[in-house]
């Protein structure tokens, strides 16, 4: 049924051919209606799934079939089949990891970009959705208040990527490059990571990607008399030590709302040490950063104009449909110069201010959605 009609009026037989525009309209309007129902008897449903592993083998054939199947058919097999197996994710009940609540109106966006189904992996491949993404991030950074160097205008600017993990990884690879090209390639295995041990586990991750030294990922303990905050003392005494040692920190990570206790690391001072040493300093405020455009919650992003990035998930408390995690930049050549495959592009920098915006070489895939 997906993508396809039937010469018979979909009763299973015949041949294959596109649905054309009334069937279109019929079967999204049942849709609609099917969604429509599902989000008004959400919470009857039970939060957890309930199933065990491998329930789903034995409902479904072990080949895919040959004709297609009627929307009244596919309806009875979501509804037997696959809603026992869902996890209700926006049901009012749902209390585990974090919130990861769409709307209503953010699933009607989606189903214009599913339309679209644009791949806007460069400005040529869809104008409208590079231009669009870029005047919306500068609408969120002015929302945070973020600092102007954070806008689209040279050199800064704002990308949406899939999650905090691709965020904070494309950040460490930036630093890394720009480390590098200042002790040379050689000091890969010198090069240091510094983070709280209550800081998400996707910055080990990317370190592990990055190819930084596991021995190099420096984990601080969080002060439990600050909210779990971490001291800046005692970041302070571990690069002094990898110092000492001939090791060269490069990358401090601060979070604002960490996943185990929402603890606010102390951004002023870790933004001072960071630049102190000539460090890249990131800011991880993928669960907490959207309650920092209330007035009564930005203090807690005081100092993010120390920062050399900063990561917010739209995804979590801002009602936007899974993927959406916004990423800011103040020196956009530094990821276009680590991410981009382009050698002529990345000889003249001059060219990248000039040029438009390729959000290719901001990302590690090369495709991407309208998002």
């Amino acid at each position: 049924m997906d993508g396809s009609g039937t010469s018979d009026g979909g009763d299973g037989g015949g041949s294959l051919r596109p649905m054309d525009a009334e069937q279109l309209r019929e079967c999204g309007h049942r849709m609609v209606d099917f969604i429509a129902d599902y989000y008004k008897s959400m919470e009857t449903f039970p939060v957890l799934s309930q199933v065990q592993p491998g329930y789903l083998k034995e409902l479904l054939p072990d080949s895919a079939p040959n004709q297609p199947d009627t929307l009244d058919a596919l309806f009875d097999d979501i509804r037997e089949k696959m809603i026992p197996g869902v996890t209700h994710w926006q049901s009012p009940s749902y209390f585990a990891y974090y919130p990861s609540n769409s709307s209503t109106a953010g699933f009607l966006g989606e189903m214009l970009s599913a339309a679209f189904n644009i791949v806007g992996f460069s400005w040529i491949t869809s104008p409208a959705a590079t231009e669009l993404e870029v005047i919306v991030l500068d609408w969120f950074a002015k929302m945070l208040k973020l600092p102007s160097q954070f806008l689209s205008d040279v050199p800064g600017g704002g990308v949406i990527q899939g999650t905090a993990s691709e965020a904070v990884l494309v950040v460490l690879l930036a630093a890394r490059d720009r480390t590098l090209k200042k002790h040379g390639k050689k000091s890969l295995e010198k090069l240091v990571v510094y983070a709280s041990d209550q800081t998400h586990s996707a910055l080990q991750k990317a370190c592990q990607i990055a190819g930084i030294f596991p021995e190099n990922f420096r984990v601080v303990k969080a002060d439990c008399s600050k909210n779990y905050a971490v001291a800046p003392e005692a970041v302070t005494e571990a690069i002094s030590i990898d110092l000492s040692s001939g090791l060269i920190p490069f990358f401090i990570c601060a979070t604002v709302g960490t996943t185990s206790s929402s603890a606010v690391d102390p951004l002023p001072e870790l933004g001072n040490i960071a630049q102190g040493h000539d460090m890249w300093f990131h800011i991880d405020a993928a669960y907490a950063g959207s309650a920092c455009i209330c007035p009564e919650y930005r203090h807690h992003l005081d100092g993010v104009e120390k920062a050399d990035s900063f990561n917010m998930n739209a995804h979590k408390w801002f009602l936007t449909n899974f993927d959406c995690s916004l990423l800011w930049v103040k020196d956009r050549s530094y990821l276009v110069e680590a991410l981009s495959t382009n050698p002529e592009f990345l000889k003249n920098k001059a060219s990248q201010a000039n040029s438009v915006v390729d959000f290719k070489d901001w990302q590690i895939p090369l495709g991407r959605r309208f998002r």
